[in-house]
């Protein structure tokens, strides 16, 4: 089965989303992300997908008490997954104490892969691996690495799953890259979850034929009133069965 991550990016406190990635481009849509989470796990989501722009941008973890809430609100119904300033050991070590079930590690992970198995230790480590024509992108999508995606799932053999984001894709609403996403299912060596792009359901069927796909994080259309959560996860059911 493909889970479903219905996405909560926080901003401030709230619940947001960039186009693109583009922090001057943004859309609040809720103001009590605890309640957005709730309402998630209610239609059948087991998993939630966290974003701290904030931490993601600064350095500075200042949603995290926030993060800590959604988690403790969530406790043996479903778990989170988040991402966004995990630069650390030590960030993974107080998200993991803040209930958090898996982190995940970009810029940093690309930086240094060691972080990943140091922080796989302590939590499971999700590797997201943001690409812009293949080249993984840092620091907030605002620099090349050098390093192709192709080459970059070897670097981790640590990671439990890999976050794959098709930069042009995010927020756009614009399908997702099913072919990339197909050759990063065949290459990553763990489940790869998909990123970016989806907008309506035949979306979410699309991917859910792609061998080797753990998840699909979902936030824009969801939050555009293009489907529900529970409609989400009905096609998934209908698309694996």
């Amino acid at each position: 089965m493909i889970d479903l991550y219905p996405a909560i990016d926080l901003r401030g406190g709230h619940v947001v989303r960039l186009r693109q990635g583009d922090y001057s481009d943004e859309t609040i849509y809720g103001e009590d992300p605890v309640a957005v989470a709730q309402s998630f796990v209610d239609a059948g989501a087991t998993w939630i997908h966290i974003v701290d722009l904030d931490a993601a941008k600064s350095g500075s973890p200042v949603n995290r008490p926030i993060i800590e809430s959604v988690a403790e609100a969530l406790r043996d119904r479903a778990s989170v997954q988040t991402g966004g300033g995990v630069r650390a050991v030590d960030d993974a070590r107080e998200l993991a104490r803040a209930g958090v079930a898996r982190v995940v590690m970009g810029s940093a992970a690309v930086a240094d892969p060691w972080l990943v198995a140091a922080a796989s230790e302590i939590v499971p480590v999700a590797v997201g691996l943001d690409h812009r024509d293949g080249e993984v992108a840092v620091h907030g999508w605002t620099e090349g690495s050098g390093l192709r995606l192709d080459d970059a799932y070897a670097l981790f053999p640590a990671a439990e799953v890999f976050v794959v984001t098709d930069i042009s894709r995010d927020g756009m609403l614009d399908g997702p890259d099913v072919d990339g996403l197909t050759r990063s299912a065949e290459i990553a060596g763990a489940p790869v979850i998909a990123s970016g792009g989806v907008a309506d359901l035949d979306d979410i069927a699309r991917l859910a034929t792609i061998d080797g796909l753990g998840g699909i994080i979902t936030g824009k259309a969801i939050y555009e009133g293009r489907f529900t959560v529970a409609d989400a996860i009905a096609r998934l059911r209908e698309s694996t069965s």
